[in-house]
Formats: structure tokens, C-alpha cells, sequence
């Protein structure tokens, strides 16, 4: 049985207060940004010319040879030298309230209802892992490849059977965030998912 499209009646049916005006954009965008933040090492690291192993020899003489005057080969001006004003190691991460974070995840819901790219399925599960199998299962919900798959929890036969399928991903409705519901094409949610969600939502 094919998946069918979660229509705002519907949505608010399932008690999901779905924003139909411009209310939440700036969450939505803190949060994104917050989350790409926070998923950066701020590892990157470069040596100032105090750091980097010369001598502190002077290379030449200060007058008469009719080069330009030089006091150290660890200069950032010398290939080898040290670097001006380079990365350092850093924390990128960013701090946003909840109430924030929930009113951007329910902005990020509402806009795909309301573009109609949530679809409502029965159940998301195959009986054996086989790629194959789940390709057929996802064909049957939706043409399009790139989708996101929302449940309560998965059993190890699916996990398996999508693993290997690059643009999809499954992920329950506990754990789902902002930027996934925004990312895929469309978005196959089970029933008892979409009352987790409007759990956390509420």
C-alpha cells in the first residue's frame, strides 16, 4: 500500500500545530547553523613564526649584499616560514535555548506539510536485509529516491536493508532534527511517529 499525503487538516488532526505564516524563520535558521556548528572538530591548527623550528639567525648582513633586509628565516613573508593570522584550535559549537530548538523543528515540519512532501505509511519494514527488497518497499511509497524515513524504532532487517542506500535515511521520531526534515526530498513518516512527534512538539 502506497504512502498518502499528510494534509494540514490531517496534521492538526494529529495535534501538530502547523505554522502557516512566517512565524519561526529566524529559529530555523539559528538551529541549522547551530547544528552545522557543532559538528565541526575545530581541529585546524597552524604555526606562527614563533612556533615554527629555524634558527634565529640572521640570513645576511643588514647592509651592502642589495637585498631586501631580512632578520629571521621564519618570517611569514618566506616560503617555510610561519603563517600571519592562521586557524588556531577552536570550538565552533553554539548554545540554543529548547524552546527554540522546538519551535524551528515545528517550523521545519510545518513548511514540508504544507508544500505536501510528508507522506503518512503504515509501517516502514521489510521481512528480510536485503537491499533489493527495500528498494521495492521505498518504490511503493514514493518515486522519489532521496527520502527520509521516520518511525518509532526500526528492526535490524531494515537498518541493514537500507544501509546501503545512499540518499535515504532512517531515523525515529525521537531523534529526528531540524535539518533532516529539511534535507530530503520528501518524508515517509509512520503513524505512531507522527504522535511521538507531536509529543515533542506540544
Amino acid at each position: 500500500m502506497s504512502a498518502t499525503v499528510l494534509t494540514i487538516a490531517a496534521a492538526k488532526d494529529a495535534k501538530i500545530r502547523v505554522i502557516e505564516n512566517g512565524r519561526g524563520t529566524q529559529a530555523l535558521h539559528d538551529v541549522v547553523v547551530a547544528l552545522r556548528a557543532n559538528r565541526r572538530s575545530g581541529s585546524a591548527n597552524t604555526k606562527t613564526k614563533a612556533e615554527v623550528v629555524y634558527s634565529g639567525k640572521k640570513p645576511w648582513r643588514q647592509k651592502g649584499t642589495g637585498r631586501a633586509r631580512a632578520g629571521y628565516t621564519s618570517s611569514p613573508v618566506w616560503s617555510g616560514g610561519g603563517v600571519a593570522f592562521g586557524p588556531k584550535p577552536r570550538d565552533y559549537s553554539r548554545n540554543v535555548p529548547r524552546r527554540i530548538r522546538c519551535l524551528a523543528l515545528l517550523k521545519a515540519l510545518s513548511s514540508r506539510i504544507i508544500a505536501g512532501d510528508v507522506l503518512i505509511a503504515e509501517h516502514i519494514k521489510v521481512a528480510t536485509p536485503k537491499t533489493k527488497e527495500f528498494i521495492s518497499f521505498l518504490k511503493s511509497q514514493t518515486e522519489e529516491r532521496k527520502v527520509l524515513l521516520v518511525a518509532t524504532q526500526f528492526d535490524d532487517a531494515t537498518y541493514k536493508a537500507a544501509r546501503n542506500i545512499q540518499p535515504v535515511l532512517l531515523n525515529t521520531a525521537a531523534e529526528v532534527n531540524t535539518e533532516q526534515l529539511l534535507a530530503f526530498r520528501k518524508i515517509i513518516v509512520t503513524r505512531e511517529a507522527l504522535a511521538r512527534l507531536a509529543e515533542r512538539l506540544a
